[in-house]
C-alpha cells in the first residue's frame, strides 16, 4: 500500500520539475530553423542583389562575404555577453526576435515595391540606383539577422546542457544531446540549401523569403511557449572582467613568492571546495595571494580591490581556458580541409554526373552528401553502436571526447588523400582525352568517385566537432559554457583565414616564372592533386600535434575521456 501511494507522488514531482529532456526539442528547433532560414537565403542572394538592387557582382559578393563574416563572429560576442551579463535564455530570446525581425524586413522588400529600386522584370536588369532609405532597409535586415545568429548560436548548445541534471549527464543523455543537436542543425542546413533554394527558383522571391520568415516565427513562438519549463542558470560573475582581473593582479603581484611550505594564504570564494590553486601556470597563482588579510579583505571576506586580489576560482577559470587552447588549435587544419568545397564543385562539374540518362546531379549539390553522411553517422553511433557495445560490456559505453577528436582528425586526413587520388586519375584521363586546354570539358569518369571524400568528411566532422563541443563544455567551468559552445565555430573562422593564406602562398610560389599554378583556373592544367597532397601532409602533421597536445593535457575531468 505504501509503495503504491508513493509512485504517483514521485511521478507528479517529476512532471512538475523544470528542465530535462522534454525542453531540448524546443531549444534545438530554434537554432535549426534559424540555420535553415539563413543558409536558405545565402545561395540565391547574389541574384537578388544584382537583379533587384542593381549591384555589381563584385560589390554584391563582398556584401555577402561581410554578412557571412559578421554572422560567424557575433556568436563569440554573444557568448561573452551571455556568460557575463544577461544569461543564456535572455540571449537566445533576444537573438530569436532579432532574426525574426531581420527576415521579416527582408521579406518586406519583396512585398512593397517602393522598398527596393524599380527594375525591368523582363530583362532581369536594374539600372536604377537604390535610395538611401532602400539601402538602409536592406542593410538593417542583414544586420538584424547577423545579430540574431549571434544570440542564438552563442547559447543554444550550452542552454540545452543547463536543462540536464547530473543524473542525465551520467546516463549519457548529454552525449546524445550533442549528437542530435549537430545532426538536427546539419539536416536543417541541408533543407535550407535544397528545398528553400528550390522554392526561390520556382515560386519567386516573395514566397522564397516568406517561408524562412514563417519558419522563424514558429521557432520563436515555440521557444517562448516552453519558457515555464526551462532551467534558468544565474550569471554568477562577470567572466570577461574576471579573467582580466587575474592577468592584472598576477602582474602586480609578480614579485610575491608563493609556496605550500611557507604557509601562503590564498583568497577563495565563500563555500568553495578549493583549498589550493593547481600547480600548472603557477605565475597566475600570485593573483590570489593574500598579503595582509586586514588590508586586502573586507569583514565579509571579499577582496577590497579585485584588480589587486582575485579568488582561486577566477584563477582556475583562466587556467582552464588557456589549457584547452592547444587542443582547440588542432581543429583548425580540419577546417582547412573542409573549406576545399569550392574546388570540389569544379571537379564535379568536369566529371560525368549522370545517375540515369535523364537525371544529372548538380555540381553544387555534392556538398549535401557530406551533410547526409554526418547525420547517418550520428544515427549509427547513437542508436546502434553505443547500445550494442553497452549491452555486450554490461555497462554504458561511449567514445571519450579526446578520442573522438583524434579519430575525426585522422579520418579527415584520409578524406583529403582520397580526393588527391581521384583528382590525379581525373586529370590523367582529361589529358589522354585531349582536354588539356578545355577547362569546361566533361571527362568520361563518374563524379560518384567523389563520394568517398564526402562520406569520410561527414564522419570526420561528426566526430571532431561533436567531440570538441563535448570536451570544451566538460573541461571549462559552467560559467563559461556559452563561450565553450562557440569555440569550435571560432576555430572554423580561423581555418578560413588559414586556408586563404595557404592558397595564396601556393598560387604565388607555383605560378611564378611562366609556370602554371597548382590551383590554375584551368583545372586540367593545374595540379590540384598535388595541392590536395600538401593539405593531406599538413593534416597528418596536425594529427601528430594533436597526440602531443592530448598527452600533455592529461586526463579529462571524466577520466573515461
Amino acid at each position: 500500500m505504501e509503495s503504491v501511494m508513493e509512485e504517483p507522488l514521485l511521478s507528479k514531482k517529476s512532471s512538475n520539475a523544470k528542465g530535462g529532456f522534454r525542453t531540448l526539442p524546443f531549444i534545438i528547433a530554434n537554432e535549426a530553423f534559424e540555420r535553415l532560414a539563413s543558409l536558405g537565403l545565402m545561395p540565391n542572394m547574389i541574384l537578388y542583389l544584382t537583379r533587384e538592387y542593381g549591384m555589381q557582382t563584385a560589390g554584391a559578393t563582398n556584401f555577402l562575404l561581410l554578412w557571412s563574416a559578421v554572422s560567424n563572429f557575433t556568436p563569440f560576442i554573444g557568448a561573452v555577453l551571455a556568460d557575463s551579463y544577461v544569461g543564456r535564455y535572455s540571449m537566445i530570446a533576444f537573438g530569436s526576435v532579432a532574426s525574426l525581425l531581420g527576415m521579416i524586413l527582408l521579406w518586406i522588400t519583396t512585398l512593397i515595391p517602393l522598398s527596393k529600386p524599380l527594375c525591368n522584370q523582363l530583362t532581369d536588369s536594374c539600372d536604377n540606383s537604390p535610395t538611401a532609405l532602400q539601402v538602409l532597409i536592406l542593410h538593417s535586415s542583414f544586420a538584424l539577422m547577423s545579430i540574431g545568429a549571434g544570440g542564438i548560436r552563442s547559447s543554444s548548445l550550452a542552454f540545452g546542457v543547463d536543462q540536464l541534471s547530473k543524473r542525465d549527464k551520467d546516463a549519457g543523455i548529454q552525449e546524445s544531446y550533442f549528437s542530435w543537436y549537430y545532426a538536427s542543425v546539419s539536416m536543417s542546413s541541408l533543407i535550407g540549401l535544397t528545398v528553400v533554394v528550390y522554392i526561390q527558383d520556382y515560386m519567386g522571391w516573395t514566397v522564397g523569403f516568406g517561408v524562412p520568415a514563417i519558419l522563424m516565427l514558429i521557432a520563436t513562438l515555440s521557444f517562448f511557449l516552453a519558457s515555464p519549463f526551462y532551467v534558468m542558470a544565474e550569471v554568477k560573475r562577470n567572466m570577461l572582467s574576471g579573467l582580466a582581473q587575474v592577468l592584472v593582479a598576477s602582474y602586480k603581484n609578480r614579485f610575491l613568492q608563493s609556496s605550500t611550505e611557507n604557509g601562503t594564504y590564498y583568497h577563495q570564494e565563500k563555500g568553495s571546495d578549493l583549498v589550493m590553486p593547481t600547480e600548472n601556470l603557477r605565475f597566475l597563482n600570485k593573483a590570489c595571494i593574500v598579503r595582509n588579510p586586514s588590508q586586502d579583505l573586507t569583514p565579509e571576506g571579499r577582496a577590497r580591490n579585485p584588480w589587486n586580489l582575485c579568488t582561486m576560482e577566477q584563477v582556475e577559470d583562466l587556467k582552464a581556458l588557456v589549457k584547452v587552447v592547444p587542443i582547440w588549435s588542432t581543429g583548425i587544419m580540419m577546417g582547412v580541409n573542409m573549406s576545399q568545397g569550392s574546388f570540389l564543385v569544379l571537379e564535379a562539374s568536369s566529371m560525368d554526373r549522370h545517375i540515369t540518362s535523364n537525371f544529372e546531379i548538380p555540381a553544387g549539390s555534392f556538398v549535401s552528401f557530406m551533410i547526409v553522411s554526418l547525420v547517418l553517422w550520428v544515427v549509427i553511433y547513437d542508436r546502434i553502436l553505443v547500445p550494442v557495445a553497452s549491452k555486450i560490456r554490461g555497462y554504458p559505453v561511449k567514445i571519450g571526447a579526446k578520442k573522438k577528436i583524434g579519430i575525426g582528425l585522422f579520418t579527415s586526413c584520409i578524406s583529403i588523400a582520397s580526393l588527391a587520388i581521384v583528382e590525379s586519375i581525373r586529370r590523367k584521363i582529361a589529358i589522354e582525352q585531349g582536354y588539356s586546354d578545355k577547362a569546361e570539358a566533361v571527362v568520361k569518369m563518374s563524379a560518384l568517385w567523389l563520394l568517398p571524400r564526402q562520406i569520410l568528411n561527414g564522419l570526420a566532422e561528426s566526430l571532431t566537432v561533436i567531440g570538441q563541443s563535448e570536451f570544451f563544455l566538460t573541461e571549462l567551468p559552467s560559467s563559461m559554457s556559452s563561450l565553450a559552445s562557440t569555440l569550435s565555430g571560432l576555430g572554423l573562422s580561423v581555418a578560413s583565414l588559414v586556408a586563404s593564406l595557404i592558397l595564396s602562398v601556393v598560387d604565388r610560389v607555383t605560378g611564378g616564372g611562366g609556370h602554371e599554378s597548382w590551383v590554375s583556373s584551368n583545372i586540367n592544367k593545374g595540379h590540384y592533386d598535388t595541392y590536395y597532397s600538401l593539405i593531406c601532409a599538413l593534416c597528418l602533421l596536425n594529427s601528430v600535434y594533436f597526440l602531443y597536445c592530448s598527452k600533455s593535457y592529461g586526463p579529462c575531468k571524466d577520466r573515461r575521456k
